[in-house]
């Protein structure tokens, strides 16, 4: 069977942030069935202008959406600030306003942070109004997440832990069904 490509987005402007570490740790576990592509290159895009939306869509922002465009299904996974998402994954999020590159695609969301729980809402709502394929199984909210990882990558917490298999297990089941192979 073919291996589907993932596009995983970063949302943390940090680097080896936890939430690098957990797609790392993701695309260990999920190697036999998907190629992970991460993308946590979000400071490089410039800031969003709608008049360049559509017309004059810079370069970084055209690669950007092409690596959507071109996934199977896309993972974004990132922390919370300030009860909101991460300014640089918004903005990267407003360049795909204009286009239906999110629309059907299987979606898969982490959320980990300290509390996380608005973060995690807002991104769900963003992702609805860009008509990304997801369910409340392709999410997973993370609370406390520098205490439940350690600096491989790999979940130290057995609850979290299994929460993290249920939504692997989920988001294999929505890409396999979004693309009618099984």
């Amino acid at each position: 069977m073919k291996k589907f490509e993932i596009l995983a987005i970063i949302g943390s402007a940090s680097t080896s942030s936890s939430n690098q570490r957990l797609v790392e740790n993701f695309a260990a576990q999920v190697e036999e069935d998907f190629n992970i592509s991460i993308f946590n290159e979000l400071k490089e895009l410039p800031h969003f202008d709608p008049v360049l939306s559509v017309g004059q869509v810079p370069e970084a922002v055209v690669h950007f959406r092409r690596k959507i465009e071109l996934a199977d299904g896309v993972i974004i996974c990132t922390p919370e600030y300030i009860f909101s998402i991460p300014s640089g994954l918004k903005n990267a999020l407003e360049w795909c306003v204009a286009t239906t590159v999110f629309s059907g695609k299987p979606l898969g969301i982490i959320t980990a942070s300290a509390n996380g729980e608005k973060g995690h809402e807002e991104l769900q709502l963003i992702m609805k109004t860009l008509m990304a394929a997801f369910n409340e199984d392709s999410t997973l909210l993370i609370q406390g997440v520098k205490g439940k990882i350690n600096s491989q990558g790999i979940l130290t917490d057995p609850t979290t832990a299994n929460e993290f298999s249920a939504f692997i297990h989920a988001y294999r089941h929505l890409i396999r069904n979004s693309h009618n192979k099984y």
